[in-house]
C-alpha cells in the first residue's frame, strides 16, 4: 500500500501546473538578461522535495561579466551546513531572445530563451549532493528553470527538478543587484 500511495504521489506531482511562454505576461518589464547579471548580485535559495520539505536552503555571490558577445557568471554558494562550492557559467547570445551556455557538470548545452519579463533556461547537469555519511553522491539532473524580472534590482527564480524524467523537487531563489 505504501508503494502504490508514492507511486500516486509522483504522478500527481508530475502532472502540476509549470509556466509556460503562452502565459499572459503580467507586467510590462522587459528582462535583457545581460543587462540584469552584469555586475555583483545575490541571491537567497531554498531546495523543496516534491513533498515540500526544504531540503537546503543557501545564499549565492555572482559576479556576472557581459563583454557583448558572451555572459560569464561566476557563482559562489554557501549552504546552510557550511559547505561551499563554485559553478562558473559561460553564456552566449544566439539571437534576439534566445542563449545557450554551459558550467561544469552540465551534460551537452544549456538552452535558455527571453520573452517580455520572462527568462526559461532548461539543462541536465551532474549535480554534486551531500550523502547521510557524510560523503558526496552525484547526481544527474534536469532543470527547467523559469524567472521573472521583479523590479530593476530583483529577479525571481523557480527550477522544477527532475530524475529519470519524474519531478524531485524545486529550487526557488531570489536574485538581488547590488549597487
Amino acid at each position: 500500500m505504501r508503494i502504490l500511495m508514492i507511486v500516486v504521489t509522483l504522478f500527481l506531482a508530475g502532472c502540476t501546473g509549470k509556466p509556460s511562454f503562452d502565459d499572459p505576461s503580467l507586467s510590462t518589464r522587459q528582462l535583457n538578461l545581460e543587462e540584469f547579471f552584469d555586475g555583483d548580485l545575490v541571491a537567497y535559495g531554498q531546495f523543496q522535495d516534491i513533498f515540500g520539505t526544504v531540503r537546503r536552503s543557501f545564499v549565492v555571490d555572482i559576479t556576472g561579466d557581459w563583454d557583448g558577445a558572451r555572459l560569464r557568471l561566476q557563482e559562489d554558494f554557501v549552504y546552510e551546513d557550511g559547505a561551499t562550492e563554485q559553478r562558473i557559467w559561460t553564456l552566449s547570445k544566439t539571437g534576439p531572445d534566445t542563449w545557450q551556455g554551459t558550467a561544469p557538470g552540465v551534460i551537452g548545452m544549456a538552452t535558455g530563451r527571453e520573452q517580455d519579463n520572462r527568462f526559461n533556461w532548461q539543462y541536465e547537469i551532474d549535480l554534486p549532493v551531500p550523502a547521510a555519511d557524510g560523503s558526496v553522491e552525484t547526481l544527474r539532473v534536469t532543470f527547467d528553470d523559469w524567472m521573472w524580472l521583479q523590479s530593476e534590482d530583483r529577479l525571481l527564480n523557480i527550477a522544477y527538478v527532475k530524475r529519470f524524467g519524474l519531478d524531485i523537487g524545486q529550487v526557488v531563489i531570489s536574485f538581488e543587484k547590488r549597487n
